[in-house]
């Protein structure tokens, strides 16, 4: 077996077959075996939309180190910003000013959504899959415990955490449409409608004909994360699989509103590329979706790198909590009525803080492991859980992020839905 110690994880590559060893190999030093990230897979739906095309268009287009103090400055002063005033914001000559951007950002999201932060929390039920995605826990070449809940753990789970208080769950797997196939999210979608009232999915991108069904099961919104817009970073970092596919990945959230989601959440993960230009693209996509289709609830998340198994192979860039402040900011004063998720990758100072200038939802009692919420919520350790994804920094329970958030002056809300 072989084994070494990097970023707190246990990397063990001793359960793969030789077979599996040299493929992995292969891949990671032969480009010209990969396939084309630009090339869709069989029975992957090809929609006509140029929402892909308007995004790509302005971030090839963004010199940030171009924005001035002025162009800034005229930003803030506009009640209404444009394209090029995002962009200034998310520019480095913007940093001076975070400050007067948290104040404003402050006053909008208090103008539009009030005091109150919504409060959520995740449930993982499978952890197989089949990319080879070489910063992400899950990945098909790392070997780590894996489980997929049946029908009967998946509604304990839920028990667990419906008692708890928790009124919003997102579900979540691996990717990998063998194990956790469309028909095994939705009977899980059906479960979560016994026991919440807003019911979200983080899975792998489907076809518009099956988030419908996802939608008709129970499932309200989705959230994917592009991970990076950078295409030519991207395909060196999803070297195998379905997620390979960039656009298929890009459109889905439009596919999801096409099947009648009620909402969706868009997401590039900071560090694995110029944050930038991530961040930039991520708002974008939200912008031109959000004129397209009036109706629906857009929202952002904005998580930064946390440890994970081989992340020493991405060479991470460092997204300080300063930038991460702005990047926020600059949501909130391009796209006022956004929702703006932040994960218990952050701190709890940190998420503390910024639910008071831009943040909507923050998730609570947070486990990213399988099958081991009742063991986490009565502090116990559940050996036969399926391994985490990634490491969170705030631990904190639905009752701590409760009294939390009130103590902050804010009011946390579980639920805001009438279904009649």
């Amino acid at each position: 077996m072989t084994e070494k110690k990097e970023n707190n994880f246990l990397i063990d590559t001793g359960n793969l077959s030789p077979k599996a060893l040299a493929r992995k190999h292969q891949l990671e030093n032969d480009p010209s075996c990969r396939r084309d990230p630009m090339e869709y897979l069989p029975g992957m739906e090809i929609i006509k939309s140029d929402i892909r095309e308007k995004v790509m268009r302005e971030v090839d287009a963004y010199d940030y180190e171009s924005y001035t103090a002025a162009d800034v400055r005229r930003a803030l002063n506009h009640e209404h910003r444009t394209i090029e005033d995002f962009k200034a914001l998310l520019s480095p000559a913007a940093a001076p000013f975070l400050e007067e951007m948290s104040r404003i950002a402050s006053e909008i999201t208090s103008r539009h959504f009030g005091n109150t932060v919504y409060l959520f929390t995740p449930l993982y039920i499978a952890n197989y899959c089949e990319n080879y995605c070489v910063y992400c826990g899950f990945n098909c070449y790392n070997s780590i415990h894996r489980l997929k809940l049946e029908h009967e753990q998946i509604e304990h789970e839920m028990k667990v955490i419906a008692d708890s208080g928790m009124e919003e769950i997102l579900i979540l797997t691996g990717e990998s449409r063998a194990k956790s196939d469309v028909k095994y999210i939705g009977e899980a979608c059906k479960l979560a409608s016994k026991y919440f009232r807003n019911v979200g999915l983080e899975i792998y991108p489907v076809n518009t004909d099956e988030y419908r069904y996802l939608h008709e099961c129970g499932a309200d919104y989705v959230t994917v994360f592009q991970e990076t817009y950078d295409l030519k970073k991207y395909e060196t970092l999803h070297l195998l699989g379905h997620k390979r596919v960039w656009p298929y990945r890009f459109d889905a959230q439009e596919r999801a509103l096409r099947g009648g989601m009620r909402g969706a959440g868009f997401s590039a993960l900071l560090g694995l590329s110029d944050y930038h230009k991530d961040a930039l693209a991520t708002g974008l996509h939200v912008y031109y979706l959000q004129r397209k289709y009036p109706q629906a609830e857009l929202s952002l998340s904005c998580p930064r790198l946390r440890p994970i198994i081989n992340n020493d192979k991405i060479n991470p860039l460092d997204v300080s909590e300063r930038v991460l402040c702005q990047i926020l900011c600059a949501y909130r004063l391009f796209l006022p009525f956004a929702g703006i998720t932040v994960s218990s990758r952050e701190s709890a100072r940190f998420r503390n803080g910024i639910a008071k200038i831009a943040a909507t939802k923050i998730s609570a009692g947070v486990s990213t492991g399988i099958g081991d919420h009742e063991s986490k919520y009565e502090g116990k350790d559940d050996e036969n859980a399926g391994d985490e994804q990634f490491e969170i920094q705030d631990q904190r329970s639905l009752h701590q992020m409760y009294d939390d958030m009130k103590g902050e002056g804010l009011q946390p809300v579980l639920n805001d839905y009438l279904y009649v």
